[in-house]
């Protein structure tokens, strides 16, 4: 199964900006981590496909995560597939896709 972080192979950057010194001292720490911002593009593939779902009241890309694939931490690939960052980038009434099943999915995402 491929891997299901979606920092995957990403720099990391250790942050010694100067503007955040007062947030160091406070925090006890010289700097901060941060992986570097990804490019993710998801290439055709043939073994992916998709189940539709009517987006409704009380619905999160979370709960769906966990329904599809039994984790909710991969919400992101839904709003990554439906190119819709945020629960609030869905109207009530939307149709999304979920893509499926997991492991093509994850093979197919390239960042």
């Amino acid at each position: 199964m491929a891997s299901t972080n979606r920092y995957g192979e990403r720099f990391i950057a250790i942050n010694r900006e100067e503007t955040y010194s007062k947030l160091f001292e406070n925090r006890g720490v010289k700097g901060i981590r941060q992986y570097t911002t990804a490019i993710m593009s998801l290439t055709d593939s043939p073994d992916i496909e998709t189940t539709s779902h009517v987006w409704k009241v009380g619905d999160h890309y979370w709960k769906l995560a966990q329904k599809h694939y039994g984790d909710p931490t991969l919400w992101w690939i839904i709003a990554f597939y439906n190119n819709r960052p945020t629960e609030a980038h869905v109207a009530f009434g939307t149709v999304i896709q979920i893509p499926m099943p997991l492991d093509a999915v994850l093979s197919a995402i390239e960042v």
